[in-house]
């Protein structure tokens, strides 16, 4: 039985039964609203149309609609949680029945351009790694997720991963509650444009005079004060005293009108993000990244989920000029300058962090996306990395894609004999598969994830692959340049610290036999002499003798097939060897091909 489908289920009715007990009651507290205004009508009606009754008694229906009003809102508030958390258990069930592709955010704006896996290896789009991941919510936790599948971690912060990944992925209620509160507030603002405005430089003249806008705000009101005691018109008194602040505010009028200059898209999001922020604020956790992230959310004795309420009261401040009853006295008071002022004060205090504050919660929402794919796939183990020379130890490796009932198991062993497998096999074996199994799951692994494996035991690794090379009419690159470019691509990495886990699909394919073989043997002898290890597949038997010549760094595997019924079936098991048949015949003739 699957525990973790039980518990969600269990949970998604919990949540169901809620969301339309909510729905009822917001029927019904829009009937009453309703009723309460009729009723307030007729009573109006009757107080003016029988002078006995008293205009209190309106005082009645105003405030039951009021209490109305602000419960409907409250009730649609909650059916709106309620409705997130359906969404996020029946999403859950999707994932664990094989069933997401497709019903989750893809990332495709996140990929990174030429890079070096992530097309090869489906990191992202539909049916992506990427989306079977992400729980993200927020922006910043999306482009987190997509940074460590980009990346490979240091040893130290994949260590750290996995234990608060072994913690995350238990705590059912606070994963659920953060991811509510991400669905809540999401609006996609761009995070750049965020964090340039809290980074921009002051405009607003200092030193003094913010204490003479202060003195220039109150002189209206002695002005009309003192005219009302000398028995003048106070208005008079109190525009004539407003006219050397509105002076000198048109003096500064550029520059209040750049402090005033802010995206309130952008700001809203902000206040928004404050929500999942809290959420993460007041969390207990017990391992140590969790607890920094935590801490990376505190500046200067104030959390950020305060201060970014604290600068979405000043926002709420600001737009009450635009209220008819209030603009008089806002010019008067020199609103504005005083708004500007308190929102560079703001930027000054709190600017700096705004950056640090995304990163922190996009990193928390990218651990609990491990941690839910973690709780969702208890048979997936976590890897054991340790330093050394190029290594790569996988029992029964499977690809996290593919449904766990089609999903046929392989060993690969690579080390430095042999470090390179050279796979051979029919159309449609499982070669291509096999490649990808293997660079998701080293991907998978070096973000601190686990992996889809009996077990896993490798050294630090830089991924490199050559599988969906595309060629280009724009900028006149055939199929050949464009592998040449990332086999070239992959050889740069072995310069780096770290070593190489190479996978190349059909290897120098796209030239004639001669020079593949010599190419395909002059990359491999390269690679393998800077230490890389990896896969290279091939349709071309005679790419096989590389083995022989290379030695103990390498050996050959293949897949096959076989007839069942007059049709060609595949195991998808991989074997010692060179494959012995060829089904491409076979394959032309079972479409209908006249061969």
């Amino acid at each position: 039985m699957n525990a973790p489908r039980i518990e969600y289920e269990m949970r998604l009715r919990a949540r169901t039964q809620r969301l339309r007990a909510l729905q009822r009651r917001d029927g019904l507290l829009a009937n009453f609203r309703l009723a309460v205004f009729v009723l307030g009508v007729a009573i109006a009606w009757a107080v003016i149309a029988a002078p006995h009754w008293p205009p209190a008694i309106l005082s009645l229906p105003i405030a039951a609609f009021g209490v109305l009003v602000v419960a409907h809102e409250m009730n649609a508030r909650s059916a709106a949680r309620a409705a997130a958390s359906v969404d996020w258990y029946q999403r859950g069930i999707d994932r664990i029945d094989d069933r997401w592709a497709g019903k989750g955010a893809r990332g495709e704006d996140l990929k990174p351009a030429s890079h070096v896996y992530a097309e090869d290896l489906d990191l992202f789009g539909e049916a992506s790694l990427f989306e079977l991941l992400c729980t993200a919510r927020t922006r910043a936790g999306q482009q987190a997720l997509a940074r460590w599948l980009c990346a490979p971690a240091a040893l130290n912060d994949i260590s750290e991963r996995h234990e608060a990944i072994g913690e995350l992925r238990g705590m059912l209620d606070a994963r659920e509650d953060l991811a509510v509160a991400g669905g809540l507030s999401r609006s996609g603002q761009p995070q750049g444009v965020i964090e340039a405005w809290a980074a921009a430089p002051a405009n607003m003249p200092a030193r003094a005079w913010p204490w003479i806008f202060r003195a220039l705000s109150v002189l209206p009101f002695a002005a009309a004060y003192a005219g009302w005691r000398l028995g003048g018109a106070g208005w008079g008194f109190l525009i004539l005293g407003a006219l050397p602040g509105l002076g000198v505010q048109r003096w500064f009028r550029a520059r209040v009108a750049q402090a005033l200059h802010v995206n309130e898209a952008a700001l809203r999001e902000l206040s928004e993000f404050a929500t999942v922020a809290r959420r993460i604020e007041e969390g207990a956790y017990r391992s140590a990244l969790p607890r920094r992230l935590q801490d990376e959310l505190k500046t200067g004795g104030r959390t950020a989920s305060s201060a970014i309420r604290l600068l979405a009261r000043l926002v709420e401040w600001k737009e009450a000029q635009g209220n008819a009853l209030f603009a008089p006295l806002a010019i008067a008071l020199l609103w504005e300058v005083h708004f500007a002022y308190a929102l560079e004060w703001w930027r000054a205090r709190f600017g700096v962090r705004v950056g640090a504050w995304f990163r922190a919660v996009g990193e928390f929402e990218a651990l609990c996306a491990l941690s839910a794919y973690a709780y969702e796939h208890p048979e997936d183990v976590f890897p054991e990395i340790a330093p050394g020379p190029a290594r790569f130890d996988g029992e029964a490796l499977g690809h996290p894609l593919l449904p766990r009932a089609a999903c046929v198991r392989n060993t690969v062993h690579l080390a430095d004999a042999p470090g390179v497998l050279i796979v051979s096999g029919s159309n449609m074996s499982g070669k291509s598969t096999l490649l990808r199994t293997v660079g998701v799951n080293a991907v998978l692994a070096m973000a601190g994830a686990p992996v889809r494996a009996a077990s896993l035991r490798m050294s630090p690794l830089h991924v490199g692959a050559s599988m969906h090379i595309v060629d280009s009419i724009q900028q006149g690159t055939s199929h050949f340049y464009a592998e040449i470019l990332r086999l070239k691509a992959i050889q740069d990495l072995t310069r780096g610290e770290r070593p190489v886990l190479f996978l190349i699909d059909e290897i120098l394919h796209g030239t004639n036999s001669h020079d593949r073989s010599i190419g395909a043997e002059a990359v491999l002898r390269g690679l393998a002499a800077a230490g890389a290890v990896g896969l290279v597949t091939t349709h071309d038997l005679a790419l096989t003798s590389i083995a022989e010549r290379l030695g103990a760094h390498a050996a050959n595997v293949h897949f096959e097939d076989h007839l069942e019924g007059g049709k060609l079936a595949f195991d998808y098991t991989m074997r010692p060897g060179v494959v012995q048949r060829s089904n491409a015949v076979a394959l032309m003739r079972q479409i209908g091909l006249d061969v």
